[in-house]
């Protein structure tokens, strides 16, 4: 037998030779290189006007949201109750004098007790949507050249239009009337009895005048649904407790807010 040493190991027919060719190495993420599933895929940023529209149309979208939750929303015009109340007492939209508005006014015509803050703020503090309103025929009236100034007082709605109710307050705009010319307007209508009447209130608006207290308007009575509230305005308004008065008549001093 022929020494191991001396032996020739000859590959086996049919079998092919290992091939002694190292493999590339692997790249750090363990794929081939040049292979497609090794390249990263970049985002193109959209063009700005495309992400401005896209912000746009979800801002629409938010605010159309916010309009529909919120509370006591009714939309732009009045609902039919009110619209039949106004056609029923002829009455238009207006848009009082600022002297009014930035005015207190007393709630109660023969013997007010109270003062209270300016009308405006009294319409910002309704519940419901308030809309000024005036007859027709006062608003062509007050439209008419010194028609505004001519008018001693004239009377003015504030409709309160709420999902169950629509509410009227009505007012006089005394605005350019001074405690004196309030009491001579009322001679006219109450001839002798103006004095004993209404003396006692003009004295006290007089000393209210001189506290800065002065008043440009009153509510004369309110309407609920088209009835008349059996209670003065003054004792809605101090029962309601939802907008205090600004200077006590009777007392003659201011109040604390």
């Amino acid at each position: 037998m022929a020494h191991p040493a001396n032996l020739t190991l000859r590959p086996r027919p049919g079998l092919p030779r290992r091939s002694r060719k190292t493999t590339a190495a692997a790249s750090p993420s363990g794929l081939i290189p040049g292979s497609s599933r090794s390249q990263k895929t970049v985002p193109i940023p959209a063009p700005a006007s495309v992400q401005e529209g896209v912000m746009i149309r979800l801002a629409t979208l938010l605010l159309g949201c916010l309009l529909l939750m919120g509370a006591g929303c009714q939309g732009p015009g009045a609902s039919p109750k009110a619209q039949k109340l106004r056609q029923a007492q002829g009455l238009a939209a207006f848009t009082p004098p600022e002297k009014f508005l930035a005015g207190n006014f007393v709630a109660d015509e023969m013997n007010p007790a109270f003062i209270f803050g300016t009308v405006r703020d009294f319409a910002a503090s309704r519940k419901c949507r308030a809309t000024w309103l005036v007859e027709e025929g006062v608003k062509e009236r007050l439209a008419a050249p010194a028609g505004a100034e001519a008018a001693a007082e004239y009377t003015l709605y504030l409709e309160e239009d709420c999902q169950d109710r629509v509410v009227h307050y009505v007012f006089l705009d005394q605005s350019r009337m001074s405690p004196q010319q309030w009491l001579e307007w009322r001679r006219q209508f109450h001839k002798s009895k103006a004095e004993p009447q209404f003396g006692g209130a003009k004295a006290k608006l007089e000393q209210a005048c001189q506290e800065g207290c002065e008043v440009r308007g009153e509510l004369r009575y309110i309407l609920k649904d088209g009835e008349l509230v059996a209670k003065s305005p003054e004792e809605v308004l101090s029962a309601e407790r939802a907008f205090a008065p600004v200077y006590d008549l009777n007392r003659q001093q201011k109040l604390d807010q």
